[in-house]
């Protein structure tokens, strides 16, 4: 759309509303909570009362609620909540939602003529500002916000890793407001990255340099001829060729073969569950598209959370705590397809989650016995490898599998509400499992030793 006056003003509070997060510093967590929470009852009742409907758009004057206004503090609530120990995350996620959303918003309106190819109602230019501003924003809140914990250098390094996912998250054509999901992933993720401080030389010099360079090698070699294999086999589009080789080299290089290993794991049980009785599945319009090949977006969606566990797992002080985080996101992953295809070909009786009642087998949201025995087993596969290659003990497989049957669980629930009514597609529910896993093995797995 056009950049009009109304949208300018609506992005002017956007981000001017965000200069408050620079107060986190003086209000600590508990008032910081406070103010979010009275902003959001503010929002939520008294705003709408005394102008600030001049705000909404057109489709939210339509309907009578503009709900981005609402999940804005929201998100802050949540940030503030949940990285109550860091507040600086908070603040700079913060920032990122502020300034990268409002100035991608604005150059994107004014300036976007060259669309994304995959959605093309965002654009280069409103993607690079979104980057650009949510980068400078949320370096500067993490020095003001925590001064002298961080250099201005890797404030800088870890505000790019976290405008730049937030931005592609952004850009993904989905039916949700971006006001709540994206933040509270990048703040995870940016969460993460701080915690790698000092650790990066550390990482490179433990094997040596000429060590290190032999495994970015070795690591480039081993996915390039994988990834031409997965082609050739046509388990593969080209984007998947691209996706799994980015996925796969950074697995590589954070965790070594081990850690491949796990991915390799998923692929193989992935593929072979998509296969198997393709061609039956394909009569009953239950099959995946193109023969069953996977593009970038499902590498992404399937590994994305596990290359992340893999990089803290190396820099960090907690490589056991990322170790089983890494291996739950792909015992998630191994799960939800091996339930999914095998509960469309097997399944006798599927029914619909949320309701329970019988349902046709393919239906969003739908589980069967034979489905769900078959993803416990696929992520207890995946689970007791990682056990068996020393990647964390073997106390660590329950709390895996558990991690990942929540995860799926999860997953049809929200499938049943969500996918159905257009809002996420079949890439962000896989996304959110295997985050979900991760998430769950962390916390359930509080008691095994992480350092």
């Amino acid at each position: 759309m056009p950049l009009t006056r109304g949208e300018l003003a609506r992005k002017v509070v956007h981000m001017g509303v965000g200069l408050i997060a620079f107060a986190l510093r003086f209000l600590g967590p508990l008032w910081s909570a406070v103010a979010a929470a009275g902003a959001l009852g503010f929002n939520l009742f008294l705003l709408p009362r005394i102008g600030g409907r001049r705000l909404w758009r057109e489709a939210e004057v339509a309907t009578g609620s503009s709900i981005g206004i609402i999940l804005y503090p929201l998100s802050v609530l949540l940030l503030i909540l949940i990285f109550w120990q860091r507040l600086e995350v908070a603040a700079a996620a913060w920032g990122i939602l502020a300034f990268g959303d409002g100035m991608a918003s604005v150059a994107g309106m004014a300036l976007g003529q060259s669309k994304l190819p995959w959605n093309p109602r965002k654009s280069w230019m409103g993607t690079g500002a979104y980057v650009i501003f949510g980068t400078l924003a949320a370096a500067a809140l993490l020095q003001w916000t925590a001064p002298g914990r961080y250099s201005v250098a890797f404030a800088l390094a870890a505000g790019f890793g976290a405008a730049l996912l937030a931005a592609l998250l952004e850009s993904l054509p989905q039916g949700l407001d971006d006001n709540l999901g994206v933040p509270l992933v990048a703040a995870l993720f940016l969460f993460g990255l701080v915690l790698t401080q000092g650790h990066w030389s550390g990482f490179v010099a433990s094997d040596g340099f000429n060590g290190f360079a032999g495994r970015v090698l070795l690591a480039a070699v081993v996915n390039a001829a994988l990834a031409g294999l997965a082609w050739a086999l046509r388990t593969v589009d080209l984007s998947g060729v691209i996706g799994g080789f980015l996925v796969g080299f950074a697995i590589w290089v954070f965790l070594d073969w081990k850690g491949f290993l796990l991915l390799l794991a998923f692929f193989v049980i992935g593929s072979a569950c998509t296969k198997l009785g393709y061609k039956r599945k394909a009569a009953q319009n239950l099959a995946q598209e193109k023969g069953g090949r996977r593009g970038a977006r499902h590498a992404f969606a399937n590994a994305g959370v596990a290359a992340a566990c893999a990089l803290f797992a190396a820099l960090t002080d907690y490589p056991v705590l990322f170790a089983l985080a890494f291996a739950a996101a792909f015992a998630t992953a191994a799960a939800d397809t091996a339930s999914s295809e095998i509960g469309q070909l097997l399944g006798r009786r599927t029914f619909l989650i949320t309701t329970l009642r019988p349902v046709p087998r393919g239906t969003e949201g739908a589980v069967s016995l034979e489905g769900t025995l078959a993803g416990v087993l696929a992520s207890l596969i995946v689970a007791a490898l990682g056990a068996l290659l020393a990647l964390y003990p073997w106390a660590g497989v329950l709390p895996i599998v558990v991690a990942a049957f929540v995860g799926t669980t999860f997953e049809s629930l929200i499938g049943a509400a969500l996918e159905k009514r257009q809002l996420l597609d079949n890439e962000a529910l896989n996304f959110l499992n295997t985050l979900v896993g991760a998430l769950v093995v962390v916390v359930f797995t509080s008691w095994v030793v992480a350092r």
